[in-house]
């Protein structure tokens, strides 16, 4: 009863180390490189260097694949593929997604595999990888021996063009699989043979793998000497004898065969051979096994006293053999690397989520500074237009306001001819000031207008005013030769409201006949214009003037002001106006400026 209650937990003390170990023999090279390509990836990950990312997972991916852990693997190289994808990395897409199909092959899962190989030809960077891919969807999805055969000698053939040795072992490995579909077992033999010699010189673990499919196909048919010797050829091989775990696991796949051939006893030499070995190389789960297999042995032929002698000496070696048994701790550090990394990938999508909630507020807030600045950029230009809409429109009002103005003081010109019965001279007057009229008006729609017009219009006027007031002044006209009469534009009637300043307010109060000089001058991009009379001045017209004359002079000229301040705003002319008495109250000088361009 004592016996029976330690067997009880020697067991659950075993298949609580296998849920540990998780049925995986891997090693410490591949835990190493797991572990280094998870640093790497943290670097990655930290830096946001992508490229770097996907070539960790793919590194990853590759290890679990070389020691055989597949599902893992295919875990992996679909990382690695979504972040080429992601980059548009086309040849390490192809190169991530056939190792993803071949991973998906070696667990039966023929329709992802055949959608995977597919999409790798389809992106394949040369047109030799694109037919391997292609031989490869035509090898799975063929629904006769003879095309997948055909598949398979293509590739054949193409790797022996590249001379690819790995390529071209699991060729033949697959081409002995379509032999044994067709019963075809000489041949099955002569490929997996073929297979496994080039395949021992450049993959081992790929080489362990066809020399059991070797072996199985010797077991299958009842030929256990071939398949014993297929066995014992392995073990002799250096990638096993340097591998004491796979030494182990081999010797045991050897006295699987002498079971199945009916040899107990050789398989019970083997299986002690094995459990020496694995306590001896701290290899806990293959000494386990080798016990199981011993006390099946045992129990087969009722030798119950070797049986509990061989879990006692497993019991008492056991706290020793776990002690130096790296796989358990390679096991679990592998487990909690993994645990690291997705750590690592909750980590950076949290990172992401928080970037992306980032972004999004930013991107609004962007969006919103955008939206109000085009809306104040639209206002400030509607006010902008309206303003300058409302300045041409007040423009044109106080344009408007001098015609009036004029008209009255010509009409009391012709008054006064009618009233000194003068009729001849009225009729003269009013020819003169029809022509006149009719030029004001036609540039009274226009801003500015040819200064040649302008021109004649001042001519006009001041001959006007010469017919009037005969004896009172003489004036005189002159124009720079340098200006460009034909193309320069000046504002219309600007000049004139000060021509009869000077003539009504100046030169008809003079004792003697004075002098009016109008000069347009080119001064560098100015053009300036000098008004210039002999007239009583300004200080002395101001104290002959009726208080109803005085607020007819302040309006004419506020108009004028105003009038320039607005052609400064809308056209950037930059008008100037200078109004002073000249030197011992000798009459009035006019200085009126502006830009050229």
């Amino acid at each position: 009863m004592k016996m029976l209650t330690l067997f009880t937990l020697f067991l659950l003390l075993l298949w609580g180390n296998t849920l540990f170990s998780q049925t995986t023999n891997n090693s410490s090279t591949a835990v190493e490189e797991v572990q280094v390509e998870t640093k790497k990836l943290k670097k990655a990950m930290d830096t946001k260097n992508e490229p770097a990312q996907a070539d960790s997972y793919y590194n990853i991916g590759e290890t679990f694949f070389n020691s055989g852990n597949f599902p893992k693997s295919e875990e992996y190289y679909t990382k690695a593929k979504k972040l080429y994808e992601k980059l548009n990395d086309k040849p390490n897409i192809e190169k991530a997604t056939r190792r993803l199909a071949q991973s998906q092959e070696k667990q039966n899962k023929i329709t992802p595999a055949i959608s995977n190989y597919s999409m790798a030809a389809q992106v394949s960077y040369s047109e030799r990888n694109k037919a391997v891919n292609s031989n490869d969807v035509a090898r799975l999805s063929s629904p006769t021996p003879e095309l997948k055969t055909e598949a398979i000698q293509n590739n054949i053939n193409l790797s022996k063009k590249e001379n690819e040795q790995g390529y071209l072992a699991e060729s033949y490995s697959q081409l002995a699989d379509v032999n044994l579909k067709q019963k075809d077992v000489s041949s099955a033999e002569e490929n997996l043979n073929t297979a496994y010699k080039i395949s021992k010189r450049e993959a081992p673990q790929q080489a362990l793998a066809i020399n059991q499919k070797l072996a199985d196909l010797y077991v299958e048919n009842k030929n256990f000497e071939k398949a014993i010797e297929a066995k014992k050829k392995v073990l002799k091989e250096d990638f096993v004898k340097e591998n004491s775990q796979e030494k182990v696991n081999q010797i045991q796949e050897l006295a699987d065969i002498y079971i199945k051939k009916n040899d107990p006893k050789e398989a019970v030499g083997l299986l002690k051979n094995a459990y020496v070995i694995a306590l001896d190389k701290g290899h806990t789960l293959e000494a386990q096994r080798s016990v199981k297999k011993l006390d099946s042995l045992y129990a087969i032929s009722g030798n119950v006293d070797a049986s509990v002698q061989l879990y006692r000496d497993f019991l008492g070696k056991l706290p020793n053999l776990v002690s130096k048994d790296r796989s358990l701790v390679d096991n679990k550090v592998l487990e909690d690397t993994e645990q690291r990394i997705s750590q690592l990938e909750k980590e950076k999508e949290l990172k992401d989520e928080l970037i992306r909630k980032k972004n999004v507020f930013n991107y609004s807030l962007i969006g919103t500074l955008i939206l109000l600045t085009g809306l104040i950029i639209f206002i400030f230009r509607t006010l902008k237009k309206v303003q300058t809409k409302n300045k041409k429109i007040a423009l044109q009002s106080l344009r408007r306001e001098m015609n009036p103005h004029f008209i009255f003081n010509s009409l009391n010109s012709v008054n006064h001819f009618i009233a000194t019965n003068n009729e001849l001279e009225a009729n003269q007057y009013l020819t003169k000031f029809s022509k006149l009229m009719r030029g004001v008006m036609e540039n009274s729609t226009e801003d500015f207008i040819p200064f040649q017009q302008e021109l004649d219009l001042l001519q006009n006027y001041l001959a006007l005013e010469k017919t009037r007031f005969t004896d009172k002044f003489d004036y005189e006209i002159e124009v720079d030769e340098s200006l460009n009469m034909q193309n320069l534009q000046i504002p219309g009637m600007l000049i004139q409201p000060f021509l009869e300043n000077a003539v009504w307010h100046g030169l008809r109060y003079r004792m003697d006949k004075g002098f009016l000089k109008l000069s347009f001058e080119k001064s560098d991009s100015y053009l300036k214009i000098l008004i210039e009379d002999n007239g009583i001045g300004i200080e002395e017209s101001k104290k002959q003037k009726t208080q109803h004359q005085k607020t007819r002079e302040g309006r004419g000229m506020k108009n004028t002001l105003e009038r320039i301040q607005l052609l400064n705003d809308l056209y950037k002319k930059n008008i100037t106006c200078s109004v002073k008495d000249k030197e011992n109250n000798n009459g009035v000088l006019v200085i009126i400026k502006f830009n050229l361009f």
